[in-house]
């Protein structure tokens, strides 16, 4: 008897000198009143770009705009002064089919009230709008007539229409515009207001 009772506590010293439990003993039969928690994975969502600034400017103590750099990649403008930053802003440039060109340009021509000779909307003669997103030459006027889109603080960038100015930016990071390179409203009117023509601006993808 005695022999038997020292088998069992030699094999029991055994099983706990090991990092192992029976495979008959259950967590809940030792630990009784601990609860299992299985742990989900913590998922982290982006950060939504609405909830972003649609952008930055700290250079009021800076007058004057030296260089403009769009990243397409990015859908944002870096503005510099003397190699210092001025600021961001997100952009909308062309859509797929209205791809805005790369390279270095000149802002060759300014005008604060300007209106898009190529796209806009047919209205009737008391304005109703007879339709939206209409192509001067492309879509017929008959009826009313061609009135064309609004482009507030405009900056001519190129002899065939492209530039900057004011304009929609419906969802920040991603492309809208006929290949213009909007701006929100007051970051137009700031850049406006400090970058004289002759201004360089560099588009790259």
């Amino acid at each position: 008897m005695k022999a038997a009772r020292l088998l069992l506590s030699t094999a029991a010293a055994l099983m706990l000198s090991q990092c192992t439990l029976p495979s008959r003993v259950s967590l809940s039969s030792i630990f009784p009143s601990q609860r299992e928690v299985v742990r989900r994975p913590l998922i982290v969502q982006p950060v939504q770009a609405s909830s972003s600034p649609l952008y930055v400017w700290h250079g009021s103590g800076n007058p004057g705009l030296s260089t403009v750099t769009i990243d397409l990649s990015e859908q944002k403008a870096y503005l510099y002064k003397g190699g210092q930053s001025l600021g961001w802003t997100y952009v909308a440039t062309g859509r797929s089919g209205f791809n805005t060109p790369t390279g270095t340009f000149r802002i060759m021509e300014k005008q604060v009230d300007k209106r898009s000779n190529r796209y806009g909307s047919i209205v009737s003669s008391n304005g109703a709008v007879l339709r939206s997103n209409a192509t001067a030459g492309v879509h017929s006027a008959r009826g009313g007539r061609f009135v064309g889109a609004k482009m507030p603080y405009w900056m001519r960038l190129t002899g065939y229409g492209i530039g900057m100015h004011a304009g929609a930016i419906p969802n920040p990071g991603s492309p809208a515009s006929h290949g213009c390179i909007r701006l929100p409203y007051d970051m137009a009117q700031t850049i406006y207001q400090n970058a004289p023509v002759g201004t360089r601006v560099t588009i790259m993808r």
